[in-house]
């Protein structure tokens, strides 16, 4: 089993970018988990937190607990469905933003590599050929400098973990982050990755929405 830090979650006030009769926007902080986890002490998380100020709030998709930035919530049964199926069908759009060691070549590239879960480290994921299931990224340098690279990730493909392990197999492992960087790579205050930008069409009237988050790193 991988070790896991522990969970001490940070107690900011919630960020909506965004609410109507249909769903909720919030800018989710790093070390929070999206839903809760096994046991009491995994008890607080972003929807019931949600939850407090919008009872009738549904989840539709997760980001990993250290990762921060756009996350959407449903406020109804239909909106949960129908945003539910968009990213089912991958027509939403999320852009993210990350810091990596060391300074990745190209400028712009895409990694298309099946991922699977490394059971006897879980929750740790990798790259498997045989087994992984498809798993798709493009990325774009943004700069460089110091020794590492600031990218933009486009996931074509929602798979647990898929950013960090994308990056990882490039040879350059996000900044920060608590379950595969090492050394100097993991001496950061949080995972450098965040959920930059959310693309959907509103549940109701199909019209296209984007919600844009920067990041604080």
């Amino acid at each position: 089993m991988s070790q896991i830090t522990p969970y001490d979650p940070p107690l900011d006030p919630l960020e909506i970018l965004h609410e109507d009769r249909d769903i909720v926007v919030v800018n989710k902080p790093a070390g929070l988990l999206s839903v809760p986890g096994r046991g009491a002490h995994l008890a607080d998380c972003l929807l019931t937190r949600l939850q407090s100020a919008f009872p009738d709030a549904l989840l539709v998709h997760r980001l990993d607990r250290d990762t921060s930035g756009i996350i959407v919530f449903a406020l109804t049964p239909h909106a949960q469905r129908n945003l539910s199926m968009q990213f089912e069908k991958r027509s939403t759009k999320k852009t993210y933003v990350a810091r990596l060691e060391g300074l990745l070549a190209p400028k712009t590239g895409t990694v298309d590599l099946p991922l699977i879960v490394d059971w006897p480290n879980r929750p740790l994921q990798k790259v498997c050929q045989e087994t992984g299931k498809p798993a798709l990224t493009d990325w774009r340098v943004l700069r460089q400098g110091d020794g590492e690279t600031r990218v933009r990730l486009s996931p074509k493909t929602g798979r647990s973990h898929q950013l960090r392990v994308h990056m990882l197999a490039l040879g350059h492992v996000i900044l920060g982050d608590p379950l595969y960087a090492k050394g100097r790579a993991l001496e950061h205050p949080r995972l450098m990755l965040h959920s930059e930008e959310l693309r959907i069409k509103h549940p109701e009237n199909g019209k296209g929405l984007s919600f844009r988050s920067k990041a604080d790193f």
